[in-house]
């Protein structure tokens, strides 16, 4: 059963850091945005907290999934489509951080950032930055679905490099939640790549004209649950790996 530690009374999670000064915490982060006709905005936070708890409930890599943040480093998304909620990546890098630090204040010194949105990439690794710096004797890391491995990455950029809800995503969304992915608008959600060559980063207005990057059309169930099971698979070994994982050099 999934640990979830906004379930967990004061001294249950004392507990649990006692009995396991290995314990994981996994803080799932994603982001409240467009994503097309097709997805609900709250896509990426979804995806994150599934697979936070997916990862969580492997055999043998016990960890402790906190509450999701659900506002990301979205401004890019501009305003044209509604539904973006956005933090800028300051204050991304700023909640991130927070929340990392509050996890030592109860005990748990590993933490891994759960991404669920592309644009919180960086800010991350600057929250990251910022508490190796100043807290050197806790552990903190990255981890994102669609890095997971070669052939995950392989499958997730098949219909666009620069994606955003495109065949990949919504087909985890479909093996997910297929009751907020909205089937009959796929036709029109179809929007290619426009980013290849690009020397400068504009925002989504003006490279897509639905707030899509990719083909959902070609997004299936059946597809979904396939990249599901890697994307599990690849989190539990990675949070396995983070409770016995020590710095190269002393």
């Amino acid at each position: 059963m999934t640990m979830r530690w906004e379930e967990l009374s004061s001294t249950q999670l004392a507990a649990a850091v006692a009995a396991d000064p290995a314990l994981v915490a996994l803080v799932p982060v994603g982001a409240t945005e467009q994503h097309g006709p097709h997805l609900p905005v709250g896509t990426d936070t979804v995806i994150a907290t599934a697979v936070a708890e997916a990862a969580a409930g492997g055999d043998g890599a016990p960890a402790v999934v906190l509450p999701a943040i659900a506002y990301g480093a979205s401004q890019f998304h501009g305003t044209e489509l509604p539904g973006t909620v956005a933090f800028s990546g300051e204050d991304t890098a700023a909640r991130a951080y927070q929340v990392a630090r509050a996890c030592l204040d109860s005990g748990v010194r590993r933490i891994l950032f759960v991404n669920g949105h592309v644009g919180n990439a960086a800010p991350l690794w600057l929250a990251c930055d910022r508490f190796r710096r100043e807290h050197p004797a806790g552990r903190i890391g990255v981890v994102q679905w669609w890095d997971l491995t070669p052939e995950i990455a392989a499958r997730a950029t098949a219909d666009a490099v620069d994606w955003h809800a495109n065949a990949a995503e919504t087909s985890i969304m479909l093996a997910l939640r297929p009751e907020l992915v909205h089937t009959d608008r796929f036709a029109e959600a179809d929007d290619p790549d426009r980013t290849a060559g690009l020397v400068f980063r504009y925002s989504v207005a003006q490279v897509s004209l639905n707030g899509v990057t990719g083909y959902p059309s070609r997004a299936s169930k059946e597809l979904g649950l396939a990249l599901w099971r890697d994307i599990v698979t690849a989190a539990r070994g990675v949070v396995a790996a983070a409770r016995d994982e020590q710095p190269p050099l002393a």
